[in-house]
């Protein structure tokens, strides 16, 4: 990946109603509702815990909420709708007492949760690491809501994902898989469509450094582009170490990600990828 290779096209997102410019790449924090994160310093079950953890994310410089109730490492436990809403609810309701103002992106690949989280606490982005494919009303509900939608890669589910790591070619079958969903969302009038490749679903070690290499095809596509590697095993499994002896490999693949064209990058660590962003926004500038 070559500084100049970066795509220099303006990209902006419709959030509730407000146009949201990504000429500079945002952060986004993740607030997880869960007891049983794949990362133990992410977790947030406690009403107490997730407004701290709510203020931490804003006060890092953060610039959307990512909450999420249903853990997508590999072998997670099943978790009801039911479940998940009431999780959900637990910290919606204490991020818009918080900051009313907060843009707001739900982790769900069910179309029923989604829709009573946009409904009930104004939230302005769907997060579906299914890509729609484990709940058939997904597409059609966000077209309805009209919120944006964070369109990610993975085969089967997080219970069976790592089984299905099998690809004759992975970036073809990728941007195969992302055209021909992104056609779809488009022909029902969904208009604010994002992507993620999906690091650490239904790949290997060696997969994810080959996407992570050749990035910049997936930014070519012209749609904001989101990367979520934070903490995850294609850095521990490879140093040998744990999740939360990642931060610097997260630093650093968050680097690389930048410079493959990511417009949003995911994390737990909001203060170390607001810095990542500033500096390799700084360094582009100076060789335009």
């Amino acid at each position: 990946m070559m500084f100049h290779n970066i795509p220099k096209k303006s990209l902006s997102l419709n959030l509730g109603g407000e146009l949201v410019s990504l000429s500079k790449p945002l952060v986004m924090g993740i607030l997880n509702v869960t007891p049983d994160s794949f990362y133990a310093g992410s977790r947030t079950p406690e009403r107490e815990q997730i407004a701290s953890r709510v203020r931490q994310i804003v006060d890092e410089g953060a610039d959307i909420i990512d909450i999420g109730a249903y853990s997508s490492r590999p072998q997670a436990e099943d978790v009801t709708p039911d479940e998940e809403m009431r999780r959900l609810a637990s910290g919606l309701d204490i991020v818009r007492k918080l900051y009313p103002q907060a843009y707001i992106s739900v982790d769900t690949f069910r179309a029923e949760v989604a829709e009573r989280c946009v409904r009930e606490y104004g939230v302005q982005i769907v997060n579906d690491i299914s890509g729609g494919a484990l709940d058939p009303h997904m597409f059609e509900t966000v077209a309805r809501l009209h919120t944006a939608y964070i369109l990610m890669h993975m085969k089967g589910t997080p219970q069976t994902m790592m089984r299905q790591t099998h690809y004759d070619h992975l970036i073809a079958e990728m941007l195969y898989y992302f055209a021909e969903r992104i056609a779809r969302l488009e022909s029902l009038g969904v208009n604010d469509i994002i992507i993620d490749p999906g690091f650490g679903f239904s790949k290997t070690l060696d997969d994810n450094y080959l996407l992570m290499n050749r990035l910049d095809e997936f930014a070519r596509i012209g749609l904001p582009l989101l990367v979520g590697i934070s903490r995850k095993s294609m850095i521990y499994k490879m140093l040998n170490s744990t999740p939360e002896e990642s931060l610097n490999g997260t630093s650093v693949l968050n680097t690389l990600a930048l410079l493959g064209g990511a417009h949003i990058l995911r994390v737990h660590d909001v203060k170390e990828a607001v810095e990542t962003v500033k500096i390799v926004s700084k360094t582009l500038q100076s060789i335009d």
